[in-house]
């Protein structure tokens, strides 16, 4: 007889000490842990599968284009030609299906330290990765990001972090600081263009992503931040692009049309020039909290301590 995986009906996601969001779920398809975190795998009722890393929503089937179109075309449509690309995370495949779009693309290293979440989302999320593990393109790196790039001197045209939020102690807690953004620079070619998710967009969350924010601008001359609501998340999600050469909020609709018809293989569900523009006309209050985080941040949050 087969075993239920879990008899919970709802998946109970803690935001903060004061806030929660509950997902009903219909069955769990894997809930396990791996030697690097928690690993669930649900059908909910609301959005249909969802991957769920160490408690936190990761993407849902109903939404998960949002997120995944708004990462990586931002950048790779701003980068003239990007052939080389490292993708740091990213387990279900869908960030890999987004890139694999692009005809430039003639190589993608994709870094991720959990091999069994790679095979539990081959096996039961086809609907995010629609093969795109197999590609002939594609070259999967069961590793630790910080430790490859410290060790492998190849550079590269764009460079994407699709990587989980990072939980103090946790395997992505190192991959968030400013000696981090350091050794990743170093491995972009000139001209180069590194973008990554960035945390909650919402006020209540924001402080991460605020701490992010002024950690890439120690690196980084030219850092760029945008937003995106993604209703799985049940938040506005922020997302960088960082270039000290291109500017994402210069490029026109008209042009990142042009650009989309001549350079993509593949349907966008949602992005586009009127949404490319959209991105980057970040509102007043959201600018307000850039220009003044600084000091509170940096003397704050524990990201700022890490050595």
């Amino acid at each position: 007889m087969k075993k239920n995986i879990k008899k919970s009906q709802w998946f109970v996601e803690r935001f903060s000490p004061g806030e929660e969001h509950h997902h009903r779920i219909e069955k769990y398809l894997i809930d396990k842990k791996t030697p690097f975190q928690s690993v669930s795998i649900a059908r909910t009722y609301s959005f249909g599968k969802c991957l769920i890393l160490d408690g936190e929503m990761q993407s849902a089937q109903s939404d998960e284009f949002i997120y995944h179109e708004a990462l990586v075309h931002p950048a790779l449509f701003l980068h003239p030609k990007p052939k080389r690309i490292l993708l740091f995370g990213g387990g279900e495949g869908a960030t890999l299906r987004e890139i694999l779009k692009h005809k430039f693309v003639e190589e993608v290293v994709m870094l991720d330290i959990d091999e069994e979440v790679i095979r539990f989302c081959k096996t039961h999320l086809p609907e995010w990765h629609q093969g795109s593990f197999d590609n002939s393109r594609v070259r999967i790196v069961y590793t630790d990001a910080r430790e490859y790039i410290a060790h492998n001197a190849e550079k590269y045209d764009v460079i994407i972090s699709d990587l989980p939020c990072p939980i103090q102690g946790g395997p992505a807690w190192k991959l968030y600081t400013k000696e981090f953004y350091q050794m990743v620079r170093k491995r972009v070619r000139p001209r180069g263009i590194f973008a990554l998710q960035a945390g909650s967009g919402t006020i209540p969350q924001i402080r991460l992503h605020l701490a992010i924010y002024q950690t890439l601008k120690r690196v980084y001359k030219g850092v760029f931040p945008y937003y995106e609501f993604v209703p799985s998340f049940d938040v506005p999600w922020a997302f960088i692009l960082c270039s000290d050469f291109y500017r994402p909020d210069k490029l026109n609709a008209r042009e990142v049309e042009r650009r989309i018809k001549n350079r993509m293989n593949g349907i966008l569900k949602f992005y586009d020039g009127l949404t490319h523009e959209g991105l980057f006309k970040i509102p007043k209050h959201l600018r307000r909290l850039h220009r003044e985080s600084k000091e509170v941040i940096t003397q704050r949050h524990p990201l700022f301590l890490y050595k």
